[in-house]
């Protein structure tokens, strides 16, 4: 539903709570998970809420985090998926950072500036889901930076 899943979903749906996730779901409104599907939010808004929850991990942690991003079997659709697409994109790499946005924001460019034909299938799916508004919710809120420099070590 995020469109990809980085170091920012990790950070909020993957450290939430059951209740944290339904409120994540549902944009703030409810943390009855019998009431998710009663109260699912407008895109943006569910992606804001991503962004919220992450930086109120990476505020709790002030510093003390690592963020790894392993772009490998590269699919358009979330590892939680019970019938997951194959992957659309060869093996890209992994890469490190302290900054969640920044290393997101880093995937996402390796990703449209790949020349691997499969990445069209996944950048539909980024778009449609407007997928790069975590990554500007996430910097409005000052979890991180857009900006990074990529050092390739073989």
């Amino acid at each position: 539903m995020g469109g990809y899943g980085g170091a920012l979903k990790q950070l909020s749906i993957g450290c939430g709570s059951s209740a944290g996730k339904t409120l994540i779901h549902t944009g703030g409104v409810t943390d009855d998970q019998t009431k998710l599907f009663d109260n699912l939010p407008e895109q943006d808004r569910f992606l804001e809420a991503m962004a919220d929850a992450a930086e109120s991990v990476v505020n709790y942690f002030k510093g003390n985090m690592a963020f790894i991003n392993v772009m490998k079997n590269i699919s358009k659709d979330c590892d939680c998926d019970a019938n997951a697409s194959l992957p659309c994109m060869k093996d890209i790499g992994i890469l490190a950072s302290l900054d969640p946005v920044a290393i997101d924001q880093a995937c996402l460019d390796l990703v449209y500036n790949s020349e691997d034909p499969g990445k069209d299938t996944l950048i539909k799916r980024i778009e449609s889901l407007h997928g790069i508004h975590t990554i500007e919710a996430a910097t409005e809120l000052g979890v991180g930076t857009r900006e990074y420099e990529l050092i390739n070590v073989e």
